[in-house]
């Protein structure tokens, strides 16, 4: 009995293990068949700096340098006299042709003046910068060659979390080499990083990656390695990935035109927090409320307001503020596309021809801020309220709003500062316009001191909605 027991035992055993090994992913084929395909890419640049210019840590020649030159700039030293160096970095890419059309990073090309790509069989190519989008950091590269290896591409939202992917590329000059992790999150938004719904992992991503490919299992290319999010310089297991298919999107337009063209529709937007949902009616915190409307913009000729909320694009769900920038951007500049907005408690559908997004941003000069009144008693909110001059309306130009003379209690605690200017009350769903102190202070005393007042408040150029949470007294 015992000898059937120890039997039983190891079959058991065995079988576990065997379990174990099937269910973990073998990469051997897919590194085999699809390393061919990504390439190592070295960039020079020349750059005039000073012979007694602060250090990097690591040499120009260092793979780790590309990481450092992008976020800690040389500072020239004083009085020494200028000289040149050639500013070298590395990069990886991959062929999505057998023509010899490659993809990487805009950051890995940006203001190279030579081009080098060097494929796993030791062969070694000048390549021609066919175009780079710096705002989706995806360039688009050309050797002569033929017959050359290239990926499969694979369908990024198909993607699940948890899923594994493995990233192939070249970490501080280490060609071919292999990482594996799994999805991490899909859609991340990042700061600055407007355009791009990324793909975040814990594969191992380190400089030199930059632009490599990221597959699924079945070998197919998902994403475009792009940044990693680190304290010390190195991978801590956060990665991010641009999807293929905004690549793609990109490539074709970069191999058509040169450049890349957006749609814009001229508002200010800000994310739907809980409160502000109750505040506005909605029924879920959802899509992204329009904090200001640009003069003569195409929103603006379409009949779009501040403090409008966005729920819906060409029949898109806007579920974050992040996402209409990505569906706006994507559309092509002309298209007449429609809007479901929620307005004072109701839903309508507002059709706007979508506007060309210019190469470069204007940045807007900050009004004068109104004057300070003498010191009275805050009202529920915890302000101190002011209303505007003639001459300070035309200057902001508004018709009404009270201007922040001081902050105490749960206004503080809300960031209104003094100086801002309060446009209007919502509460309810209902939007009151704010003309005088009187009547602000009116609409505060009939409220529950429990509930929750959202104002829209004016900064500068800028429009924001802010929630204070309860009020002062009965």
């Amino acid at each position: 009995m015992k000898h059937i027991l120890a039997i039983l035992s190891l079959l058991l055993t065995v079988g576990l293990a065997q379990a174990q090994s099937r269910g973990l992913p073998d990469f051997t084929e897919l590194a085999e068949k699809q390393g061919p395909a990504v390439v190592n890419i070295s960039t020079t640049q020349t750059v005039r700096g000073q012979a007694g210019a602060m250090p990097f840590p690591f040499d120009e020649s260092d793979p780790a340098f590309e990481l450092f030159k992008r976020f800690f700039p040389r500072v020239p030293g004083g009085g020494a006299a200028p000289r040149e160096f050639d500013n070298k970095s590395l990069g990886s890419g991959f062929f999505i042709s057998d023509d010899g059309y490659l993809l990487t990073n805009a950051h890995v090309v940006d203001g190279a003046e030579e081009v080098t790509v060097r494929l796993t069989d030791k062969r070694e190519f000048k390549a021609r910068i066919v175009g780079a989008d710096k705002r989706t950091d995806v360039a688009l590269l050309k050797i002569e060659a033929s017959g050359l290896p290239f990926v499969k591409l694979g369908d990024p939202s198909r993607l699940k979390v948890g899923e594994w992917v493995v990233a192939i590329g070249s970490p501080f000059g280490f060609d071919n080499s292999l990482t594996a992790g799994v999805v991490s999150a899909k859609g991340r938004s990042l700061p600055q990083e407007n355009y791009v719904p990324f793909i975040q992992t814990d594969v191992a991503i380190n400089p030199g990656n930059s632009g490599g490919p990221l597959f699924n299992l079945s070998g197919e290319v998902v994403g475009i390695n792009s940044q990693i999010y680190s304290r010390s310089g190195g991978y801590m297991g956060v990665s991010f990935a641009i999807p293929i298919d905004v690549a793609m999107d990109i490539q074709q337009q970069l191999r058509v035109s040169g450049k890349v063209n957006r749609g814009r529709i001229g508002v200010v937007i800000q994310e739907v927090s809980k409160e502000l949902a109750d505040s506005l009616g909605l029924a879920r915190p959802m899509g992204a409320v329009v904090n200001a409307v640009e003069r003569d913009g195409p929103a603006e000729k379409a009949g779009i307001e501040a403090g409008d909320v966005i729920l819906r694009f060409d029949g898109k769900a806007v579920e974050t503020s992040a996402d209409l920038p990505r569906m706006v951007a994507a559309t092509r500049p002309g298209v007449r596309s429609v809007l479901q907005v929620w307005r004072k408690g109701k839903l309508r559908d507002i059709a706007v021809v979508v506007g060309q997004m210019a190469d470069e941003s204007q940045a807007a000069a900050r009004p004068p801020r109104a004057g300070r009144a003498p010191e009275r008693s805050a009202n529920r909110l915890g302000l101190v309220v002011g209303e505007l001059s003639a001459e300070q309306r035309r200057a902001l130009r508004i018709d009404g709003g009270l201007v922040i003379e001081e902050v105490r209690g749960a206004a503080a605690r809300a960031e209104l500062r003094q100086g801002d200017i309060i446009i209007a009350l919502i509460h309810r769903g209902s939007t009151t316009e704010l003309k005088s102190a009187e009547q602000f202070n009116k609409l505060l005393a009939q409220l529950d001191r429990n509930t929750n007042v959202t104002l829209l408040i004016r900064r500068g150029e800028m429009q924001t909605f802010v929630t204070v949470r309860g009020l002062n007294g009965n």
